[in-house]
């Protein structure tokens, strides 16, 4: 039997698309949430159920992108901008706990989906909005677009080379995760006071924090950061990447003094470690280029895996670039995984919820829904229709 969830019994109506807000209604589900995702008729759901890869199987309307923030889910097609549609939405309000939203300024006002209007059908509503600029701005936000205004693409890519945005969709991440923390922080207020409460989050917001020790190092020290590659501004050698003797790709994170001397040992030159252009931190920062140049010789001498178990002993740290391909096959990746009895065409899929707790969580989650899946079965449950009117919407095009 499985065992009592975190949020169970709690009801997640997700009026959200694409990736920062489905993720979030992802975490709820995996705890054990009902989460409802209101899909609109007229673009026959999530945009990203037709965005795939060229190897996938072009018949169905699961996509792979749909995949990674869509599980547990139940999709209820609506058309909100018929009388009928948006009278069901409010039905269904006044049974959730949370509502999960990602409108331009001024639109969900528009459709009466807004915080405002939804609080007064339940007062005790939570309602996390994302937006791309902030409730003042009425552009929409794009992750890419939004990477290159906040600094991250500028800071992103080679010295000598353009700007480039990063190979995931980070803003949109880091978005949901700071609106996952909103939306816990209002629930734990909501325990104490009984209210609900709108949770705001930008797109730009979430990229300009996450600047964290770049952002600091031009705000305290005037220090304009600039494209290193995946060397990092402040230690040497960090992040910097260095190809062994069999034509494999190391990286190394050294973040003292101590490990720095620890892996000239390993690699048979204590002698520069005392060396006063690399003895310490600061030195090496000054004098990265020569560094770099003097370790990029001594490890092309040396096998990746000699190197990693010799680096290991000595809690020097470093490790191996792998491929992503390569990064799923291990066992901390296939932990992550989904398991599920509903899986078809080898579906599969990466949770959102990593931490563990004490009690097990539900690792058996409903696979992603295709559209429309569920709708009359929530409605029958939670909006009470019976089966005559749901035919009766269903013939007026107002779900499907």
């Amino acid at each position: 039997m499985q065992a009592e969830q975190p949020f169970s019994g709690l009801v997640v109506l997700e009026l959200a698309s694409v990736l920062a807000g489905p993720s979030v209604g992802q975490f709820f589900a995996e705890l054990g949430a009902t989460v409802i995702k209101i899909e609109n008729t007229g673009t026959q759901g999530d945009v990203t159920r037709k965005w795939k890869a060229r190897s996938e199987n072009p018949e169905t309307d699961i996509s792979a992108y749909f995949s990674c923030a869509n599980w547990g889910k139940r999709s209820v097609a609506l058309d909100l901008k018929k009388t009928a549609g948006l009278q069901i939405l409010h039905k269904l309000t006044a049974q959730a706990d949370i509502v999960i939203a990602s409108y331009k300024p001024g639109d969900a006002e528009k459709l009466r989906v807004d915080y405002k209007t939804l609080s007064e059908i339940n007062p005790k509503l939570l309602y996390g909005h994302i937006t791309g600029y902030g409730t003042q701005n009425p552009r929409a936000g794009y992750d890419a677009v939004i990477q290159a205004e906040s600094g991250l693409m500028y800071l992103n890519g080679e010295p000598d080379g353009l700007p480039t945005k990063m190979p995931v969709a980070f803003v949109d991440l880091f978005a949901a995760h700071q609106l996952k923390e909103g939306l816990l922080t209002a629930l734990y207020m909501r325990e104490k006071t009984g209210k609900g409460q709108l949770v705001q989050m930008s797109l730009l917001d979430a990229a300009l924090t996450s600047l964290a020790n770049q952002g600091t190092n031009y705000l305290v020290a005037g220090f304009e950061p600039q494209r290193a590659g995946s060397e990092h501004p402040n230690i040497v050698p960090y992040g910097t990447i260095f190809t062994t003797e069999d034509q494999k790709q190391l990286i190394l994170a050294i973040g003292d003094d101590r490990q720095f001397r620890n892996l000239c040992l390993v690699l048979g030159q204590p002698e520069i470690a005392e060396d006063i252009l690399f003895s310490k931190n600061s030195a090496r920062v000054k004098n990265r280029l020569v560094l770099n140049e003097k370790l990029k010789m001594l490890i092309a001498g040396f096998k990746l895996e000699y190197l990693l178990t010799e680096l290991e002993k000595r809690f020097v740290p470093a490790g191996a670039v792998r491929s992503v391909s390569e990064a799923l096959s291990g066992d901390a990746a296939k932990a992550l995984q989904f398991k599920t009895d509903y899986a078809e065409n080898g579906l599969s899929g990466l949770k959102t919820v990593a931490f563990k707790l004490e009690k097990p969580m539900n690792d058996h989650l409903l696979p992603p829904p295709h559209y429309a899946q569920h709708t009359r079965e929530v409605l029958q449950k939670l909006a009470g229709l019976d089966q005559e009117t749901l035919q009766k919407l269903e013939a007026e095009g107002i779900i499907q």
